[in-house]
């Protein structure tokens, strides 16, 4: 659609059908309405619909499909690839909708879609409890926990969709359906781990568990060399680790902060990050391994509250750098992958980019009561790749290097990746299908189900049986 053919009155008629706000292309926040995390997104939508609950988003799906716009959906907005925003289309805007009501005796949170991984923190921390989430708190908890969602309570207690007990969903036919076990379970299945669709999620229900307020986490840097010798040692050593242990092995860059010894401040760094989120008595030993895999550069592991672990890596995740981030699983870290890794993250074009190894496992390996359609959980290893920069001129020499190392990752495996690191889904089906196996048939008739025109395409996509 062109931008004359969107009447001043059509507007108007959706203006007063929402209680939210409507934001044109000649609003003064137009240009802050249309902007997500990733510096990347540049996109020109129509408008953005800034919903307050699911009578909005019900008005708004209906207006939009009247118009002939293309629909996509925002969360929390920090999704890599900028599906949150459809060009000349309509943006359903959740972020409004980011309330969290506990419920202490039953151990549920209900949370609205758009609201962050802080967000839910910080309500349920206040009862010692919590959620399998991500590990920066600015993430929309709808989008993460969509596509599975990976964090430092993972090994313990599982994705976040496995978490995932009910939500609500505005379809593309204009109704609200509730999913739980009982009621449209079909959906509920899809929506562990299939993506964003089958509609607008409006509300999600999450089962908590007990934990805090303190966790011991492990954040130990060590020389970039060393990670040659650490790495094949830490994955040997997470294989057999307790559940109640997560944690990351990183190429990275040191920050520019003390306790960082000032001589390698910015320098590149071979680090481990970890939680244990199991008994305190038991932590400093649990993870003492990690600590000593080589002579450290400076160890700043320790107790501290949960909702501050969540937070550590904030400060390295800013609105509006560029990220490009792709993913593979491995089975092994033998000797040639190590070598890969290693001559990667020597030539990393940015220091603000990060090759993270994952160590997977656990409770991941259970299916939730029902299913889901996440299919890649005996994977003992998620290898992400973050291309992080600022430059808009190096977005070049920055994408090679992540596509570059994906590519001969990829050679290595055939189980797809981890869809909240996916790049910009350039490899379309042939991506979805490989990381979705068995589960992708299926996928599509639940899609021919509840959105049989394909209405909620602005994302990886999966069409209709």
């Amino acid at each position: 659609m062109k931008r004359a053919e969107l009447d001043t009155t059509d507007v108007a008629d959706l203006v007063g059908k929402i209680q939210g706000e409507v934001v044109g292309r000649a609003e003064p926040t137009y240009d802050e309405a249309r902007s997500v995390w990733n510096g990347m997104i540049d996109r020109t939508p129509e408008l953005i619909v800034r919903c307050s609950g699911a009578a909005d988003v019900i008005a708004a799906v209906a207006w939009a499909r009247e118009q002939g716009l293309p629909i996509s959906v925002r969360g929390g907005g920090h999704n890599v690839a900028g599906t949150a925003v459809a060009e000349a289309g309509a943006v359903i805007d959740l972020s409004r909708m980011g309330n969290v009501v506990v419920n202490v005796d039953r151990r549920t949170a209900r949370v609205g879609g758009g609201a962050r991984l802080g967000d839910i923190d910080h309500e349920t921390q206040a009862f010692g409890l919590a959620t399998p989430l991500g590990v920066v708190s600015r993430t929309g908890v709808a989008g993460l926990t969509l596509h599975g969602g990976v964090g430092f309570l993972t090994r313990n207690l599982g994705l976040s969709c496995d978490n995932l007990l009910a939500a609500d969903v505005v379809t593309a036919g204009g109704e609200l359906l509730h999913a739980d076990r009982d009621r449209n379970s079909d959906l509920l299945w899809a929506l562990r781990g299939g993506g964003g669709n089958f509609g607008v999620v409006t509300s999600l229900e999450y089962e908590l568990h007990p934990i805090g307020p303190e966790v011991f986490m492990v954040v130990t840097l060590y020389p970039a060399d060393a990670g040659r010798e650490a790495l094949p040692a830490f994955g040997a050593f997470m294989a057999d680790a307790p559940n109640e242990l997560m944690a990351i092995a990183i190429y990275w860059s040191a920050p520019h902060d003390e306790p960082v010894p000032s001589r390698w401040q910015g320098q590149s760094v071979f680090a481990v990050a970890g939680c244990w989120s199991g008994a305190p008595e038991q932590a400093e030993e649990a993870v003492r391994p990690l600590r000593e895999l080589a002579e450290p550069v400076v160890d700043m592991s320790g107790q501290m509250p949960f909702v501050m672990a969540q937070q550590l890596f904030d400060p390295e995740y800013p609105d509006g750098r560029r990220y490009y981030w792709k993913s593979t699983y491995l089975a092994e870290l033998d000797g040639s992958t190590c070598k890969l890794l290693d001559r990667y993250a020597a030539s990393r074009p940015s220091p603000l980019s990060s090759i993270d190894v994952w160590a997977l496992g656990g409770a991941m390996r259970e299916q939730p009561a029902g299913g889901s359609a996440f299919a890649r959980r005996e994977a003992p290893l998620l290898i992400g790749l973050e291309a992080n920069w600022d430059d808009p001129g190096a977005d070049e020499d920055n994408l090679r290097w992540a596509r570059d190392l994906y590519g001969e990752l990829s050679e290595r495996s055939r189980d797809g990746a981890y869809l909240n690191f996916a790049g910009f889904g350039e490899e379309g089906e042939e991506l979805l299908r490989a990381s979705f196996g068995d589960n992708y048939e299926r996928l599509k008739e639940v899609k021919s189900k509840y959105d049989p025109e394909n209405v909620f395409r602005s994302n990886l996509n999966i069409p209709p049986a």
